[in-house]
């Protein structure tokens, strides 16, 4: 592979390193800021998912300047927020006006993370050749799943040495470390070329055809004429509708791999993880369910790891097949033991674990990049915002109402999970087309939305 090609893909995909962190750390720091600000369950969930409603806004928002002035300059701007909220959770005020202003910032950092789970897997698509597209978009998930390890480990850090420290200080250190990479993304953006799609779209085909000689295109001319062809349909792709018949195949498939992977209750389980542990080892047990956390995000990382050294042999369909299966055994096995009234920790762990690692091998890996392969080159970026909208908003509404659910379902809510999955697998066996190989133009024909 192309040194310079792998460079970019590992700078952008930053960008969803800093996804996982802010989407993870919050874990560590949901119950402290319960028990400061007396937040009943209904408010806590707010407060704790306001980031995601931030999510909702933050793809749509993104997909607009992406097109107008660039990938690139769109996840400058997205770093900028990321840091803004950063900073301003890591200062909330006591008081009253804490979880209002905590509430803020936290909502800022969703417009962020909305904005890069579009721009980022849109801007390494439209740079990677093709037999390389799903272990380089899939970088992102790596990252993803890297950072929310990451916020795993600080926060356990964070907990583990400064024990004596008052609970206040404590948690808004967990959420202000991520200050630091932030800044390392800002710093790597500035060494990263523009997506050569982009730049075809915009006229400036000489420096397309720069940027992919420069990441290894054995095709240059052939490529710049193939990405020509498909935005011959428009004079610019961003005047395209995308809510049209011919796109309606790939709205679907974008939709419906957006929403069950969600349905599977990842976030519930990745916000919420400390809580679940200690669900299963105990009250009082808080360092331990920290370190559970830290056990969960590595089996996550090891697993994403296996998925994207396959991905591309295997193909995204029975990726999806096989996790489907495998996560509706894991989920079965924690309702089962969380149902008993003394739950054995290490089968119950053991399906967390599991189901994590099933979660990692195929919807995790599979989501951004089956989502960014389906559409074609003039309505990506449109395309891209509507499966991230669905998989944000039903993020939304799942960490919002867990605790809610926690609370009055108990163990029904993974049985709940566990139902998902099933209809996951049928929809994979008999709906779901396989993308793997070839260019994003050659995706397009085989998908009959070309032209």
């Amino acid at each position: 592979m192309n040194k310079f090609l792998l460079y970019v893909s590992v700078a952008a995909s930053v960008g969803g390193f800093l996804f996982g962190f802010d989407s993870g750390v919050i874990s560590g720091a949901e119950k402290a800021i319960q028990a400061e600000f007396g937040l009943s369950a209904f408010w806590h969930g707010l407060v704790v998912s306001v980031a995601l409603i931030g999510t909702l806004f933050g793809v749509f928002l993104a997909g607009k300047p992406s097109d107008r002035f660039g990938r690139r300059p769109t996840l400058w701007a997205m770093a900028v927020l990321f840091l803004v909220s950063a900073l301003g959770c890591a200062f909330t005020p006591t008081g009253a006006a804490g979880p209002h202003a905590l509430g803020w910032f936290r909502f800022i950092g969703g417009l962020a993370i909305g904005g890069v789970s579009v721009v980022v897997p849109l801007y390494i698509v439209e740079i990677a050749p093709g037999r390389w597209r799903g272990l380089l978009v899939g970088l992102n998930q790596f990252n993803i799943v890297f950072g929310i390890l990451a916020s795993y480990v600080t926060n356990y850090l964070v907990a583990r040495y400064m024990p004596g420290f008052d609970p206040r200080v404590v948690w808004r250190v967990m959420l202000g470390v991520e200050c630091i990479p932030i800044v390392a993304f800002m710093v790597m953006l500035a060494t990263i070329p523009e997506s050569p799609r982009w730049l075809v779209r915009v006229g400036r085909v000489a420096d397309a055809t720069k940027v992919l000689a420069r990441v290894g295109c054995e095709r240059v001319a052939e490529t710049v004429e193939e990405i020509k062809a498909s935005l011959l349909a428009a004079t610019n792709g961003a005047a395209v509708p995308l809510f049209q018949r011919r796109f309606l195949k790939p709205i679907l498939l974008a939709f419906f791999i957006a929403f069950f992977n969600q349905i599977s209750g990842i976030n519930a389980i990745n916000y919420y993880a400390p809580r679940i542990f200690q669900m299963i080892f105990g009250e009082g047990s808080s360092l331990a369910a920290l370190a559970g956390t830290m056990g969960m995000g590595l089996v996550n990382l090891v697993f994403t790891a296996i998925a994207f050294a396959v991905i591309d042999k295997v193909g995204r369909r029975v990726l999806i097949m096989i996790g489907a299966a495998a996560m509706v055994a894991m989920h079965s096995l924690v309702a089962w033991q969380l149902s008993l009234p003394n739950p054995t920790a290490a089968i119950a762990v053991f399906g967390i674990f599991g189901f994590i690692a099933a979660f990692a091998m195929s919807s995790g890996a599979c989501l951004w990049v089956y989502i960014s392969e389906v559409f074609p080159n003039t309505v990506r970026a449109k395309g891209q915002a509507l499966g991230c909208f669905t998989h944000w908003f039903l993020c939304t509404i799942i960490s919002w109402t867990f605790p809610m659910a926690a609370e009055k379902a108990g163990s029904w809510t993974f049985a709940f999970f566990a139902a998902m999955m099933v209809c996951q697998f049928f929809w994979a066996v008999f709906f779901m087309p396989e993308t793997k190989g070839g260019s994003i133009e050659d995706i397009e024909k085989r998908l009959g939305i070309s032209g």
